[in-house]
């Protein structure tokens, strides 16, 4: 059976439904007033601005689940919300839709070093997390650079990434139990702590990844890990991204699973960071096409930094890196990651960028890179492209940058020919045209051009098992 691929039709909440919400999480935490919304409705890269007649700000899971009884009850549409950090404007409100922050919801309910695992609120920012399980002396491995901002329920919702899904995967692979509010405003109860449980569909995957449009997660059971009695940053550079990638393979053979990062980005970036980002230095003495920025990890005292010295000698003996740095300290291992961590943010300083977060098996990486640089040159001869990204993920954050004294609206118009010419080769390769930012707003019309029928209909009758009314965040995935 074939499934809609429209939202149903919602219409705006009256005054007094409007009223009725805001008397669950009292005046206090019911903003209505424009000024203070807007931190609610414009994400940071300012590509969209949204409208809300409401943004609630509930306290509990109980607050959570009678505010969507009352959603269904009403047919108001509703839009979870964690830090807003998201880049393809799922947690935008564009219509008439109530926005739900779980900012509140920041409590670490419990942790169990002997379990490795605890558990926290929604509203729990992913530092805050980090610094929960650090505290036990455990690792939280999952590390994106909102970390300070973005907030564990929008880091589920979207299946985030980030820097060491080589070694341990994504946020996907750091839970064992979810709390989740449905749709009706029932509540499961699924905060289980168990490794192995085979009973059924698995119910907690549904919801990891799913945007917001099946269920609202509050509360999940994390999974912890020991805490690496050791770490080692360095840098090297390279001629090639066909070195680099040779070089990825022998020192994810020679780590021997320590290999934590492996952040592939190209001398533009760099340049953009030192020229933008107050107080970065040139991590090597002179410019190279490539870098990378490698971490290891062990659980031996001295083993990342010999790991590391190992493969970068190595590298240097045959050739594939051209020169490389070995952090002397946290602090300087600090400043390496602060220039991976900035290349997002920088490129606002120089205009346009229009945006892709794809994703192609690793082998096939560096003739992905040469193809689709030639792509966007074709259409726009002057441009800029910036390639960076998480190279052991296979993931590429396929960026191109406004060319010097173009128009940005006139640059901004390219979006979608560049964006199709990438998403084109990237599918060539069997790769993904969302790797990690989601489908949103921004991918939803793409989606069935990469999904087939029977997958979207999967798909389609999954929402409307779990959302038959289409409150949760319409619009949005599907």
């Amino acid at each position: 059976m074939a499934f809609a691929t429209r939202p149903p039709t919602l219409s705006a909440p009256s005054g007094e439904t409007l009223a009725r919400f805001a008397a669950i999480v009292g005046a206090k935490y019911a903003i209505t007033e424009r000024q203070a919304m807007e931190p609610y409705l414009i994400e940071w890269r300012r590509l969209y601005t949204g409208r809300t007649p409401l943004v609630l700000r509930p306290a509990s899971t109980e607050d959570v689940s009678r505010i969507l009884a009352l959603a269904h009850e009403t047919g108001t549409a509703i839009v979870p919300q964690g830090g807003n950090t998201g880049l393809v404007g799922a947690q935008i409100p564009f219509e008439h839709e109530v926005v739900v922050s779980l900012e509140r919801l920041n409590r670490i309910r419990s942790r169990d070093p002997r379990g490795n695992s605890m558990v926290v609120e929604a509203g729990v920012t992913l530092a805050a997390a980090q610094k929960a399980a650090a505290e036990i002396d455990r690792l939280f491995p999952l590390s994106i650079g909102s970390e300070g901002t973005c907030q564990i329920g929008g880091n589920l919702a979207t299946n985030a990434g980030g820097l060491q899904v080589l070694a341990y995967g994504n946020a996907r692979a750091q839970v064992l139990g979810l709390e989740v509010v449905l749709a009706d405003g029932r509540v499961w109860e699924g905060l289980r702590h168990l490794r192995k449980d085979n009973t059924g569909y698995d119910l907690r995957d549904l919801f990891i990844g799913s945007e917001g449009t099946l269920g609202i997660i509050t509360a999940a059971v994390l999974r912890l890990l020991p805490r690496p009695k050791s770490r080692a940053t360095a840098y090297a550079a390279f001629a090639t991204a066909d070195d680099a990638a040779r070089f990825f393979d022998l020192a994810l053979e020679m780590s021997v699973g320590e290999l934590t990062a492996f952040e592939l980005m190209p001398r533009l970036g760099i340049e953009f960071v030192l020229r933008h980002a107050p107080g970065t230095r040139d991590p090597l003495g002179q410019p190279h096409p490539w870098y990378a920025l490698i971490e290891t990890a062990s659980q031996r005292e001295d083993g990342a930094a010999s790991v590391a010295e190992e493969v970068l000698t190595r590298g240097l003996e045959t050739g594939l890196v051209a020169d490389a740095a070995l952090a002397a300290s946290l602090a300087q291992a600090r400043d390496f990651w602060h220039l991976r961590e900035m290349l997002s943010e920088v490129q606002l300083h120089e205009g346009g960028s229009i945006k892709s977060d794809v994703s192609v098996p690793v082998a096939h990486l560096p003739e992905f890179l040469r193809r689709a640089t030639q792509a966007a040159f074709t259409i726009m001869p002057d441009c800029r492209p910036l390639p960076f990204g998480h190279y052991g993920d296979g993931n590429i954050h396929f960026n191109v940058s406004q060319p010097l004294g173009m128009d940005k609206a006139a640059f901004l118009a390219h979006w979608d020919a560049v964006t199709d010419a990438v998403n084109a080769i990237v599918l060539e390769y069997g790769g993904s045209i969302s790797a990690e930012h989601g489908i949103g707003r921004m991918k939803r019309a793409l989606l069935p051009t990469v999904k087939s029928a029977v997958e979207m209909d999967m798909m389609h009758a999954i929402k409307a098992a779990l959302d038959p009314r289409g409150i949760l965040n319409p619009g949005k995935l599907l």
